[in-house]
């Protein structure tokens, strides 16, 4: 029974911890504009490659990513 006074303060100080982290997500802008960043990596231009790794990409029309939107 005494382990209550002790695991009821700390899950209330967790859970202000947890909506603070979340809040601060909020603020910052991680949850703006989910589909954009997630087809970002997909539209990669070729002048933002390393020169390492453009050597090993094809420069032929075919390699470039096809993104189609289903609605």
């Amino acid at each position: 029974m005494d382990i209550l006074f002790l695991l009821i303060p700390l899950s209330v100080v967790l859970v202000f911890l947890i909506i603070a982290v979340f809040a601060w997500a909020l603020k910052s802008g991680q949850f703006d504009d989910i589909e954009r960043e997630g087809e970002r990596i997909l539209r990669a231009d070729r002048d933002e490659l390393d020169a390492d790794q453009s050597s090993q990409i094809p420069a032929t029309e075919e390699s470039s990513p096809r993104i189609e939107r289903v609605s």
